[in-house]
C-alpha cells in the first residue's frame, strides 16, 4: 500500500465519482481506477459498490476512510518537520477560516505571509466557525481562523484583534431615528439570520442575552448561508441584521443600509490549532504575522 493510493482513496470516496477524484489529482481516470483495483485486489476487499454511473463506499469502505486519512495527515506533518529543517523556505500551510475572515480580513494577511515566504504554498478552506473547527480536530487543515471562540477542549485558541460588528437596517426604518433599547423593540423588528455554526449568529445572541432574549424570541424573516446574501436581504428591506463592520461598510457608505447607534463590543478572531499536534515553524510564523496585525485582544 501506498501514499499515493490512499490519496487517490480518499480523493474518490470524498467525491464519489472517479473522473472529478482523477481530475483533481491531475491523473487519468484510467490511473485512478487501478490504483482502486490494485488496493481492492491486494487486501481481498471491496471498498466501492458500482451503481449506475455513481460509486458509492462500502461498509469497509466507510471504515477505512479514517484510517486513510489519518495516515496522510501523519505523513503531512512528517513532511512540515521536514520544511521546518529547510528554514520554512518552502513547505504548504493549509488554512481554514470563517467567511468573515477569509473573504474581508484574511487575504491581507495572506499575502503579507506569501511576501515573507514565497516558496511556502498556502491553501485555505471556507466554512462557518464550526465548519472550521472540525477541520482542524480531524486535521483537515493546520489553522483555523474563525470569529468567535469554539468551546473544545480539543484546540488551542489565540485571541488576535478582529473587527466589531454592526446593527444594520434598511433604509428609512425605525431604528435610524430611535434605535432599540428594550427587549420588546428587538421583538417587534424583522430579522435576517446567519445560519446555525456562525460566529456573526453567535454574535447576535450575546446582543440578544443582554436583554434577556434568545433567538426562539424574535420575528425571523430569512435564515440566510452567507454575508453578502444577508446583506442584500436587509437592503431589500427584509429587517434589521448583525454583521460584521467589513462586510458592512460598503453598503453603508453607499447609503443603501443604515447602520443603528447601539453599543456593541469589539470582537476578537480566534487562531485554532489542534492540542495534541506539532506545532510547525511555518504555523508559529503565521501567527506572529496575524498578532502584528493589530494589538493582541482579550481571549
Amino acid at each position: 500500500m501506498t501514499l499515493e493510493q490512499l490519496r487517490i482513496f480518499v480523493a474518490v470516496a470524498e467525491r464519489e465519482h472517479m473522473t472529478r477524484a482523477a481530475e483533481a489529482l491531475n491523473l487519468t481516470q484510467s490511473a485512478t481506477s487501478a490504483a482502486i483495483a490494485a488496493l481492492e485486489e491486494r487486501h481481498d476487499v471491496k471498498l466501492f459498490d458500482r451503481v449506475g454511473r455513481r460509486i458509492v463506499l462500502t461498509q469497509t469502505g466507510h471504515a477505512f476512510l479514517d484510517e486513510a486519512r489519518a495516515v496522510l495527515a501523519r505523513a503531512t506533518l512528517a513532511t512540515q518537520a521536514l520544511d521546518d529543517l529547510a528554514g520554512l523556505r518552502r513547505g504548504q500551510l493549509r488554512l481554514g477560516a470563517s467567511q468573515t475572515v477569509a473573504n474581508y480580513w484574511l487575504p491581507r494577511l495572506m499575502q503579507a505571509f506569501r511576501l515573507a515566504h514565497p516558496g511556502v504554498t498556502l491553501d485555505l478552506q471556507i466554512g462557518n466557525t464550526e465548519q472550521i473547527a472540525e477541520a482542524v480536530a480531524d486535521l483537515s487543515v493546520d489553522l483555523g481562523i474563525v470569529e468567535g471562540a469554539p468551546q473544545r477542549n480539543d484546540l488551542n485558541q489565540t485571541a488576535v484583534t478582529g473587527d466589531r460588528t454592526a446593527l444594520i437596517v434598511p433604509k428609512g426604518h425605525e431604528w435610524t431615528g430611535k434605535p432599540p433599547k428594550t427587549g420588546e423593540d428587538f421583538r417587534a423588528a424583522s430579522w435576517v439570520l446567519r445560519e446555525p455554526g456562525s460566529g456573526t449568529r453567535a454574535m447576535l445572541e450575546d446582543l440578544l442575552a443582554r436583554h434577556g432574549l434568545g433567538l426562539g424570541d424574535l420575528d425571523v424573516a430569512l435564515e440566510l448561508p452567507s454575508n453578502e446574501a444577508v446583506r442584500a436581504a436587509v437592503q431589500a428591506g427584509a429587517g434589521a441584521s448583525l454583521l460584521s463592520i467589513l462586510v458592512a461598510e460598503p453598503s453603508i457608505m453607499a447609503g443603501t443600509v443604515c447602520e443603528v447607534a447601539i453599543d456593541l463590543p469589539p470582537r476578537s478572531f480566534y487562531i485554532l490549532r489542534h492540542k495534541e499536534r506539532h506545532e510547525t515553524g511555518l504555523e508559529q510564523a503565521f501567527i506572529r504575522l496575524a498578532d502584528a496585525q493589530g494589538p493582541k485582544a482579550e481571549a
